[in-house]
């Protein structure tokens, strides 16, 4: 007897095998790098597991809207499709490190860190971008 699975299933499993793929490129001193870069060292300690959290959604979010780079659209395009999602996890970022900073009266700083948390996003789903995009170009989806 075979065993029936829903076309949905099957679809989610592919996207975790290839999600499973993507995150074996990534490293802990690159994410760390890149963290100590847009926010520098100030409670790092603390705020460690959410950088990393926001990184790596950042950086799947890129890698699976790739495939739209690999038939043809340009990368702006591609990241107009997917505006609500990385603006999502921009104010996420930004509303952690809100939460676990002091309280600040100026707005400058405030908006200061808003523009680090855009940059820091942008920059992870572009490097899953074109990490997605290249394992399209070499059939390894």
């Amino acid at each position: 007897m075979s065993v029936v699975v829903g076309l949905q299933e099957m679809q989610r499993e592919r996207q975790l095998k290839f999600e499973r793929r993507l995150l074996r490129e990534l490293s802990i001193e690159d994410m760390r790098g890149r963290i100590k870069r847009y926010f520098g060292e100030e409670y790092l300690d603390v705020l460690e597991e959410g950088y990393f959290d926001v990184a790596i959604e950042a950086y799947l979010l890129g890698a699976n809207y790739s495939k739209f780079g690999y038939y043809g659209e340009s990368e702006e395009d591609v990241r107009a499709r997917c505006r609500k999602e990385e603006k999502f996890l921009v104010d996420t970022l930004f509303n952690f490190i809100l939460y676990w900073r002091e309280v600040t009266v100026s707005n400058a700083i405030d908006e200061g860190v808003f523009y680090c948390c855009e940059g820091f996003v942008g920059d992870w789903w572009l490097d899953g971008f074109k990490t997605g995009e290249k394992r399209y170009k070499m059939k390894l989806h």
